[in-house]
């Protein structure tokens, strides 16, 4: 025995474990003895607490008929041990971490012992932290209770594992006839001394006892004096400690420490079930896999909700795992691999329930539940599995999958002890695991939203080539306010369209989308650029009013700016306006490059209703038009003058594809951190000749419909479309009949042959026709309707001097009758 109660490290820390409060309570929670540190930490002095209920200092036991209920409870409530609430003598209350233990005496009798300590961290590694770490946490300590002669009265079961003396050999007796050993007769004395000064400070010395297993262990023990109604002492109370176990306490606290920082230290879930492997490994557990429903990692599919499992269980996918051994030979599956799951297994079993299981003797014998995975029933045997813990995976009542801890060197079945510390370590990593799946599930989600509103393709038809480039400031997420599109009019025209809504993120996304929505819809209706803005504005405006309005909506993205443009090849005329965006650049044939004085306008959605003002361009064929967002301009350290002449060299090189005039245009921003969303649309254009267009001017009677036929027949047999003439002789002549009975002026016929062919009837009335169901009876009323099922599609456009009515026909089959 090494007795160090004396010692200078003793005589360092005897302050620290003194702050430990005692009380000795009997099966009603009645107050049995009490401790000086208690009355230090809630006020009450002996006299005033024995003798009455717990419930004087524990409120919430005041709902509990006996001792043994109130524990249930607080196992039910947070798992015991654990912090709670005491109340101080002044009435405030105090947080403190609490251990009740049940004590046996002579007859079945029960008492209960409980210790509280003030939260605070600890520090130092000395013995009585040990103690007080037992106290505070879940490793097993001794507990015995003696009276003023120094015979056992009251002892818990766990002591027996420390000293090898049973309770029955134990109780009634002192330690010095319990347990014949040199060591017994310094106990007594110790116990002695605390009795003679009455003091509530703890003692402590270090000895060696054997366990019944004849091996000898080093323990921490420490007395207190317990105090009865008066004031003086009714007896001691032993607390002992298995130093070894509490320093393996620490150990495993420490890795809950790290835990926090190391787990989840990217959103990333493979990697964080990875983490939570390696950190049990080998500090409790020989070999830990981590699996994961297969939904989880790739953030698609429904949660699957704790109790919902039936019959057929979640797919689940190893993420993580570690050994103590290379390589993990005991685990069947390497990562990113479907495990299977034996149906009666205790790993079922937690999926279904949500609910750890432990199995401290794994059941490996033929016929058993290992059998149902004959691959999992070989490894285990091979490598000498004996014991095993599951422990779902689980987040706010989803079911994220599930951690097997497993034993196969360290010949030690698991204990509760374990699964505690493995609920602990897994309910943290559950933390970081939610967060990445949530991240996921939104990530894929904002790049479901990016593939739906951004343009699959770009469709410049006769009139351009496009090419594109966007680069998100949010890379993670991959969706910013940013965007642009080539839209298809009639007569071969291109609308070309950049906008940029304010922020970034799925929001800016969202709104993005709404308003690409409302440019298609006005961009259909052939409305001109400087109005299609104004409506534009409108609809950000009422947008904004609708969402300030919904009260649980997150405030929506205001303001965006825009550039709207539509170029003609047949004119080779380009039209543009702009909301608050920057004029797009331009490289004629040569390589000069401009950027034109377009009216700048407000950006949409400030309400100062301002109208916008269009510019008309000719632009020769082979032109670069750039059309993009401030992000490609806007750059640290630089101006918007120095950045736009940065883009204008990047494009002004010759002889290049649009593609490597992108790359160009894009590197000096890709090298950046990106604070703004970068877009850019780049359209070469091209011009259709005159052995594509045929127009005629026709007079406003009688022979107009019949001189149309006429000329369209002709031209088609010159174009080779022939097989066209049946549909495009009837379309023709219903589009020229309108403008003779409803237009005004003379009627313009024009056909126009690229990717289709188009027909186009202009007349000086403003007024668009609107088609109509006839009755049977009417005599009129029918011919919009038919040229509908005759064309691919067809519409109304405003023109300078009145309107124009066109019609599309495809090309195919178009050489026969």
């Amino acid at each position: 025995m090494t007795d160090t109660a004396n010692s200078s490290d003793h005589v360092k820390h005897a302050s620290d474990i003194s702050d430990t409060a005692f009380a000795l309570l009997d099966r009603q929670g009645t107050v049995v003895a009490w401790t000086q540190a208690a009355e230090h930490l809630v006020g009450y002095s002996a006299g005033e607490v024995v003798g009455r209920s717990a419930a004087l200092v524990l409120p919430r036991f005041g709902s509990a008929p006996t001792m043994s209920a109130y524990v249930g409870q607080c196992r039910a409530r947070n798992g015991w041990s654990g912090e709670t609430a005491v109340r101080h003598r002044d009435g405030r209350m105090i947080a403190v971490g609490m251990r009740i233990s049940m004590l046996r005496g002579q007859d079945g009798a029960v008492r209960w012992l409980a210790s509280a300590t003030d939260v605070c961290p600890l520090s130092g590694d000395s013995v009585n932290q040990l103690v007080q770490g037992a106290i505070l946490d879940h490793a097993p300590i001794g507990v015995s209770v003696h009276d003023l002669e120094l015979r056992c009265t009251w002892v818990n079961d766990v002591m027996e594992s420390h000293d090898g003396v049973s309770r029955d050999r134990r109780l009634g007796r002192r330690i010095t006839d319990a347990c014949l050993r040199v060591e017994t007769e310094a106990t007594e004395a110790m116990m002695r001394r605390v009795l003679r000064s009455g003091s509530a400070n703890v003692h402590e010395y270090r000895t060696w006892l054997p366990t019944p297993l004849g091996e000898e262990r080093p323990l921490a023990v420490s007395f207190s004096c317990l105090q009865g109604a008066d004031g003086m002492p009714l007896g001691g109370c032993t607390i002992s400690v298995d130093v070894v176990e509490g320093r393996r306490e620490r150990e495993r606290l420490t890795v809950l420490g790290e835990a926090r920082s190391r787990l989840g230290s990217t959103l990333d879930v493979m990697q964080t079930g990875q983490e939570l492997a390696e950190l049990a490994v080998p500090l409790f557990a020989d070999g830990v896999a981590v699996d994961l429903e297969q939904s989880v990692p790739f953030g698609e599919g429904a949660p699957i909700r704790i109790g919902s499992i039936g019959a057929r269980l979640p797919v689940l996918r190893r993420v993580g795992v570690a050994s103590i051994h290379r390589g993990a030979p005991e685990s069947p599956w390497v990562r990113g691999e479907r495990t299977l799951i034996p149906p009666a297994s205790p790993l079922a079993r937690a999926l279904r329930t949500g609910r750890s299981c432990l199995e401290a003797k794994a059941d490996t014998a033929p016929g058993g539940w290992i059998d149902g995975s004959p691959l999992l029933a070989q490894r285990m045997r091979e490598h000498g599995m004996h014991s095993v813990m599951v422990v779902p995976i689980r987040a706010r009542r989803v079911l994220l999958g599930m951690a097997v801890f497993i034993r196969t060197e360290n010949p030690l079945p698991f204990q509760e002890t374990d699964l505690l510390l493995a609920e602990e370590l897994v309910g943290r990593a559950a933390v970081s695991l939610d967060k990445a799946r949530r991240y996921r599930r939104e990530h894929t989600a904002a790049l479901a939203l990016q593939r739906n509103l951004r343009p699959h393709r770009l469709r410049g038809g006769a009139a351009v080539e496009a090419a594109s480039r966007y680069l998100p400031a949010d890379i993670d997420r991959g969706v910013g306010g940013d965007w642009f599109d080539v839209i298809p009019l009639s007569g071969a025209r291109v609308a070309l369209v950049v906008g940029d809504v304010v922020g970034h993120g799925i929001n800016a996304a969202a709104t993005m989308g709404r308003l690409r929505t409302a440019v298609h819809t006005l961009a259909d209706m052939e409305v001109p650029p400087a109005e299609l803005l104004a409506a534009l504005d409108d609809t950000v405006e009422r947008l904004a009013e609708a969402d300030a309005d919904t009260p649980d909506r997150n405030p929506a993205v205001v303001g965006a700016t825009c550039l709207y443009a539509v170029y003609d090849p047949v004119t080779r005329r380009c039209t543009m306006a702009a909301a608050g965006h920057p004029p797009p650049a331009i490289v004629d044939p040569r390589g000069e490059v401009t950027f034109p004085d377009l009216p700048t306008g407000t950006p949409l959605g400030i309400g100062l209703g301002t109208l916008f003002e269009a510019t008309e361009l000719e632009l020769p064929e082979g032109t670069l038009l750039a059309l993009y967002t401030d992000g490609m301009t806007e750059t640290r350290g630089e101006s918007i003058e120095e950045g736009m002449r940065r883009l204008g060299a990047a494009l002004a090189r010759r002889g290049l594809s649009l593609e490597e005039l992108c790359d160009r245009a894009m590197a000096p921003v890709e090298a950046q951190v990106a604070c703004d969303d970068a877009s850019l649309l780049l359209v070469r254009t091209r011009s259709l000749g005159p052995a594509g267009i045929a127009s005629w001017t026709l007079p406003r009677d009688e022979t107009a419909v019949r001189r149309a036929r006429n000329l369209t027949t002709g031209q088609l047999a010159e174009w080779g479309l022939a097989g066209l003439e049946d549909s495009m002789r009837l379309i023709v002549s219903e589009l020229v009949t309108n403008a003779v009975r409803h237009g005004a002026g003379p009627i313009g016929l024009r056909l126009i042959r690229h990717e289709v062919l188009t027909v186009e009837v202009s007349d000086a009335d403003p007024y668009s026709p609107r088609p109509r169901s006839a009755r049977n009876v009417d005599e009129h009323g029918r011919g919009l309707a038919m040229v509908a099922r005759l064309s691919r599609r067809w519409g109304t456009r405003p023109a300078h001097d009145g309107k124009v009515l066109w019609a599309e026909v495809d090309l195919a089959h178009a050489s026969g009758r």
